[in-house]
């Protein structure tokens, strides 16, 4: 199935690159894209990254970046160079850090992927936060770190869905907004806290979903990703 933009972008939560390729080949790659994450890239490095993009898909590289300003901007040019669509760093490490992720990106020239900053975990809830020292709400410190990271040319955000919303109402229609804990109805919640179908997500302002194993542990995982498709339509 051919989608324009297609809104999906699945999760591929294997370790091994025979199980990933085998996976992929049951899909289109014009009905959805693919992240990749560091547990994944930890185990097959920039060769799948490379193989992926050569099957025609668009990947996501989500290896949530946080370091010292010059490490990220080298890596993020590194990773840029691999042929990705888009990669994602911590919001939470300041403005000079995400400052210097943009002039990595940029480095890329015109075919540069997208850039966007995780603001707070979708696992983690306030009492989490308040351990980490941070005394306000997940949905204040969202807020807090999107209006960062697009001040600093960042392109948008990894957030829940459910702070999607208020996103759209403070930042407007511009920034991409990439929301994990997508659960068709009748998933597990698994290890996700701030969930949303993905009709629900998307109507609450989500620009892309990122859906893992109602797709990846379906039976059929093409029928899986067209069902979600079609109730996007």
């Amino acid at each position: 199935m051919l989608i324009p933009d297609p809104k999906v972008i699945v999760a591929l939560d294997m370790v091994d690159c025979t199980t990933v390729y085998r996976f992929v080949d049951r899909l289109d790659p014009g009905s959805c894209r693919l992240k990749v994450g560091k547990e994944l890239f930890t185990a097959a490095g920039p060769q799948l990254v490379d193989q992926l993009c050569n099957k025609g898909y668009e990947i996501f590289l989500d290896l949530k970046f946080h370091d010292i300003p010059n490490t990220v901007k080298k890596a993020v040019y590194a990773a840029s160079k691999l042929g990705i669509w888009m990669l994602n760093v911590h919001a939470s490490g300041g403005s000079e850090m995400l400052s210097a992720a943009r002039e990595g990106i940029d480095m890329a020239g015109v075919n540069r992927p997208f850039l966007i900053a995780v603001s707070v975990l979708t696992s983690m809830s306030d009492n989490s936060l308040r351990e980490t020292g941070i005394s306000c709400s997940v949905a204040d410190q969202v807020n807090r770190l999107t209006k960062l990271a697009l001040t600093t040319g960042l392109d948008g955000m990894v957030c829940s869905a459910q702070e999607a919303v208020t996103l759209r109402q403070n930042f407007g229609d511009t920034p991409i907004l990439v929301t994990p804990g997508i659960r068709p109805e009748g998933s597990q919640q698994d290890d996700q806290r701030r969930i949303m179908t993905p009709r629900e997500a998307m109507d609450a302002g989500a620009s892309y979903l990122v859906i893992g194993r109602p797709i990846t542990q379906h039976p059929d995982p093409s029928a899986g990703l067209d069902d979600i498709n079609q109730s996007l339509v």
